[in-house]
């Protein structure tokens, strides 16, 4: 690793996490230079939902260069461009009631957020965009703005401004509903909050520590922002594909959003590849006014394309998530009771949180669990939370395997812990 530390700028982050080098990955399994074997629990930051290497997707990519087709096209008119929009709108969005238009942005999802955004208060002619409080939607300027964590606002340098942030749901706690503190605050004129031009939310903040939005919540939010005259704006680029059963996470919630923000495990493969859904009432782009050099990289549409058909052409795959996930989640709460009664695990589908409360507890609990050979890491404002968000495909086997590991870090962890307290 000391020729990393010596080439690369000290802003890496990932691989001081999980000092090895890593050489190859098939599903779950990531496999060092030197041949440790180490189960991957956070699958790329969820861009990697469908597993490492997934040999279905791997496929259709490999016939894809092997045909010499337009890789690179900025947004010139495209085979690849038009399968996956077909695809995608006969498979994913006509079984659900939802009919949009593709926006491919840039190819990271803050990309995706800047051009909502814009694209709000281009429509509504409004600066002020209601953000919530933990949220999490990038690193550039316009997404860090609508970002509550200070480490990554303070990055910036400069002034953050344009976004007004509202307590998240269950903030205060069960006893105080926020989305009615939330429509006294727009509908008092004297309030001090300007009407906004979008409303941006997550059904479940991943950064902000595995805060899950309940249906009523949700459902409340989205008629504020209709009745204020806003965009309704949820950022999927982490839980969206199927992280939380449903392909999108709004579905179980009947929410008809305005703008969807996509990225991460779009692709099915790890490319980048990100894209806004819009409705076409909201589509008042003039042509050219919101452009970039990579919109819609064409081997990343062809895997998007094969992972679409390969795993959502019937509901056998979302029923397949959630019993993984209610077994994940029910062994979590094992570990808890056994250990700490006062842990909490919480979540939805196969974004699960496992909160230590104490951060020093998670970030040890972390380092040992890589120790010992599984992949993890922490979010929430004080990165108190373990988070566990492995690739859907995920074998049960494997997911005993490295939930052992982490009990037996976070039991080496609290021996520790008991011993310097004492």
């Amino acid at each position: 690793m000391q020729r990393f530390e010596t080439l690369e700028s000290n802003v890496r982050a990932y691989s001081r996490s999980f000092p090895a080098i890593f050489s190859r990955a098939r599903g779950s399994i990531l496999l060092t230079d030197d041949g440790r074997k180490v189960i991957d629990f956070f699958s790329g930051a969820g861009a990697l939902n469908y597993g490492h290497n997934n040999h279905q997707i791997r496929e259709a990519l490999t016939e894809y260069l092997a045909s010499d087709s337009l890789v690179h096209g900025l947004d010139i008119a495209t085979p690849a461009r038009l399968d996956f929009m077909q695809t995608f709108s006969s498979v994913i969005l006509h079984d659900r009631g939802l009919k949009y238009r593709f926006q491919f942005t840039g190819p990271t999802g803050a990309n995706a957020i800047e051009a909502a955004l814009k694209l709000a208060r281009k429509v509504t002619g409004r600066q002020n965009v209601i953000s919530f409080t933990n949220g999490y939607h990038g690193m550039s300027l316009g997404a860090v703005a609508a970002s509550g964590n200070r480490f990554y606002r303070a990055a910036g340098g400069v002034s953050l401004c344009g976004t007004t942030f509202m307590p998240f749901d269950g903030y205060f706690g069960s006893a105080v509903d926020t989305a009615n503190y939330l429509q006294k605050l727009l509908n008092d004129e004297s309030s001090g909050i300007d009407h906004p031009a979008a409303i941006l939310v997550e059904t479940v903040q991943g950064e902000g520590g595995i805060n899950v939005a309940g249906k009523q919540w949700l459902r409340a939010v989205q008629a504020i922002a209709n009745e204020v005259g806003a965009l309704f704006v949820v950022d999927d680029i982490q839980m969206g594909c199927g992280r939380t059963g449903d392909f999108f996470s709004f579905e179980f919630a009947g929410l008809s959003p305005d703008i969807v923000a996509m990225s991460k495990s779009l692709s099915g493969y790890g490319l980048p590849l990100s894209m806004l859904l819009i409705k076409e009432e909201f589509d008042a782009w003039q042509p050219g006014e919101h452009t970039g050099t990579f919109r819609g990289n064409n081997l990343a549409l062809a895997s998007a394309t094969a992972a679409i058909n390969t795993y959502w052409r019937d509901s056998t795959f979302s029923k397949q998530i959630q019993r993984i996930a209610d077994y994940m989640r029910r062994q979590l709460e094992a570990i808890a009771s056994r250990h700490r009664n006062h842990f909490v695990v919480r979540g939805r589908g196969m974004a699960l949180g496992f909160d230590c409360l104490v951060p020093e507890i998670a970030a040890t609990t972390t380092r040992k669990a890589f120790e010992k050979g599984v992949m993890l890491e922490r979010c929430g404002p004080a990165d108190q939370v373990v988070k566990f968000i492995p690739a859907l495909t995920i074998d049960r086997e494997i997911i005993d395997e490295g939930l052992e590991l982490f009990e037996r870090a976070l039991a080496e962890t609290l021996h520790e812990v008991r011993i310097t307290s004492n």
